[in-house]
């Protein structure tokens, strides 16, 4: 029953749920809306963070300790989400713009997550 709950969702109601439970810190919701074999990109402290499966995405999302996701814009597309949002870090005190583009998959769950960051911020605070 709670698949055929679930099916009824749309793209963005489960990217949304997914982001409301990263910043609860509520984990076992979160990899609930990711799939076994997701594809992450995003930028990394040094280089590129990639994962290709759930269980080391969410052990790093768990010791990430991001800041809230602060969302400017959301768009829609089918099985395609748009995020556009700032996260606020209090060390150092900087905002990082991130545009997310996520895709959810036939068995209502992300399938693909990939993000770019505006890090011009966090650079000029270094000088």
């Amino acid at each position: 029953m709670q698949k055929d709950k679930d099916s009824t969702k749309s793209a963005k109601e489960i990217v949304m749920e997914f982001v409301d439970a990263l910043e609860r810190r509520d984990f076992k919701t979160v990899r609930s809306h990711v799939s076994d074999n997701i594809s992450v990109i995003a930028p990394g402290p040094v280089e590129l963070t990639k994962f290709s499966q759930a269980e080391p995405y969410v052990k790093y999302l768990e010791n990430a300790n991001l800041p809230p996701f602060e969302i400017k814009k959301e768009f829609e597309d089918n099985s395609d989400v748009g995020l556009l949002f700032e996260m606020n870090y209090r060390e150092p005190p900087v905002t990082i713009f991130v545009c997310g583009w996520f895709q959810v998959n036939d068995d209502s769950k992300i399938s693909s997550i990939r993000l770019v960051a505006d890090i011009r911020s966090l650079l000029e605070h270094k000088k």
